[in-house]
């Protein structure tokens, strides 16, 4: 099985932080590519569900070195490009992966591993860079209140929970259950259209997506929603956060018999539990697929250039991003098949609660035989960071983010009979979280509130996970001794 182990990688620039002697200073900026940033030797390959608005592809940047090539892999070719949604592929359909993800085996000939490219639900030609940001430096602001979360998902007309063991799923209620939660975007403009899908999340007619879904929509573009049903209605963007790659979009006139999504507690979810992905992939609206939850906690980089590029192979690009950050999910891995066009749709548990947003996939290069699309490796962002999110972009528009304020690298270090992989702290600013907390330059950090750290990404992940005034309790190796620390986070100063 194929795991993601990323590498050690600098800091965001211009927050004062100073990136590790030895590491690159090139980081991966926001924009319109996004790319997941894998192990050494594994090359993510963005794509997303907006439209293609005529902008040409990115190319390769030879001042963003990539993640160091893993000998034991072949290089990953770039997605081939397709024609928009509009005109379907010519030639053969495309080869679609067996239920474990993997693809049957062809006799007499042996199929080398190639590498993993990830994908933001839509697939795309790859992008270049491979660096990302570390936790961001604190501005001494104090968490400020948000709307509440707890209408979200609620109310009269908030959709069933199915009554469902884990053990024993009945998929076909809980499809009929989820279902009506469920939109298919579209997103219009003169040069073409692009979709991708939603989550009604309350009767006002918010619905929850991915921003790489609407980021793409300006001046002369429409956005439209269409119901389980088939109704569709006009819609417009609430509010948008690339730093989680969410969105809220609003109905213009939301119909009364709306049906919100139950939310479930993504904390609550195991290793193996049983899932079903519901989404409009390739345009095939209420597209039902289901799998376990293959991996909690799973740190996915994805990042986007500035530029405005027809990178997918419909026609359809790249996360937007103005901001220059880094988006770092602390995300669940699920076998589940994810597609182009699954993005921002609904990932659930059997009792047919929202347990996640889908929102990249693995996929493998053309190296690999050609093959794109859903490999049974997929990422979703999980629902109690996206249910966060959704209450500050529905109260204001946008949404504040938790830091620790540290420059971070990736290490191992001694607890007095074994050696730890971690992340270590390479530089602290002051006045920040960090600071407060007691956290020394060369501490290696193994822990968040007893979650494994393994390496920078992963302390990255878990820290933007959490919101703005959480305590956490960080698990540190210094000097060949085991410590814990608590550290209030605080809001970061680009929120």
């Amino acid at each position: 099985m194929t795991q993601i182990h990323p590498d050690t990688r600098p800091e965001t620039p211009g927050d004062g932080a100073v990136p590790p002697q030895g590491e690159p200073t090139a980081p991966v900026w926001f924009g319109q590519t996004q790319e997941i940033t894998p192990p050494a030797g594994r090359t993510y390959e963005p794509a997303r569900d907006d439209a293609a608005f005529g902008r040409p592809g990115v190319a390769g940047d030879p001042t963003r070195p990539g993640v160091a090539g893993d000998p034991t892999l072949p290089a990953a070719d770039a997605h081939p490009a397709y024609p928009p949604l509009s005109q379907p592929p010519a030639g053969p359909p495309p080869s679609f992966p067996t239920r474990d993800g993997a693809e049957p085996a062809q006799p007499g000939k042996r199929r080398r591993l190639t590498e993993l490219t990830a994908v933001a639900a839509l697939a795309a030609l790859l992008a270049s860079g491979g660096t990302y940001a570390a936790v961001q430096v604190a501005d001494g602001s104090q968490p400020t209140s948000v709307a509440s979360t707890s209408t979200l998902g609620r109310g009269a007309n908030a959709g069933p929970v199915v009554q469902a063991d884990a053990t024993n799923p009945n998929w076909t209620a809980t499809a009929a259950a989820v279902a009506p939660s469920v939109v298919a975007i579209t997103v219009k403009s003169a040069q073409g259209e692009a979709q991708g899908s939603g989550v009604i999340i309350d009767a006002k007619g918010h619905i929850l997506t991915n921003n790489h879904v609407v980021s793409g929509a300006g001046p002369g573009t429409s956005i439209t929603a269409t119901l389980n049903d088939g109704r569709t209605y006009k819609a417009t963007i609430a509010g948008t956060d690339p730093s989680t790659d969410l969105a809220v979009i609003t109905l213009s006139a939301a119909p009364a018999d709306l049906k919100p999504i139950a939310i479930g507690n993504s904390a609550d979810l195991k290793v193996g539990d049983p899932v079903m992905a519901i989404g409009n992939p390739l345009g095939l609206a209420g597209t039902v697929t289901t799998g376990i939850v293959s991996a909690l906690n799973r740190p996915v980089t994805t990042s986007a250039a500035e530029s405005q590029q027809q990178q997918d192979p419909f026609g359809q690009q790249p996360q937007t991003g103005s901001d220059g950050n880094t988006v770092v999910t602390n995300a669940i891995q699920t076998s589940a098949a994810i597609n182009p066009g699954n993005s921002g749709g609904a990932l659930v548990n059997a009792a047919g609660q929202l347990i996640g947003i889908n929102s990249a996939i693995a996929s493998l290069g053309s190296s690999g035989g050609g093959q794109s699309g859903s490999i049974g490796i997929g990422f979703a962002i999980p629902a109690n960071e996206a249910k966060s999110i959704a209450s500050q972009l529905i109260s204001s528009g946008k949404a504040k983010h938790a830091f620790l304020g540290v420059s971070l690298g990736d290490a191992t270090a001694s607890d007095g009979s074994s050696q730890r992989a971690g992340a270590q702290i390479t530089q602290i600013s002051a006045n920040t979280p960090a600071a407060d907390a007691g956290l020394r330059k060369g501490d290696v950090v193994i822990a968040v509130d007893s979650t494994r750290v393994d390496s920078a990404l992963s302390l990255v992940a878990n820290i933007r996970e959490r919101a703005v005034g959480d305590k956490v309790t960080l698990t540190v190796l210094r000097n060949g001794k085991q410590l814990n620390l608590t550290a209030t986070l605080v809001a970061r100063a680009s929120s």
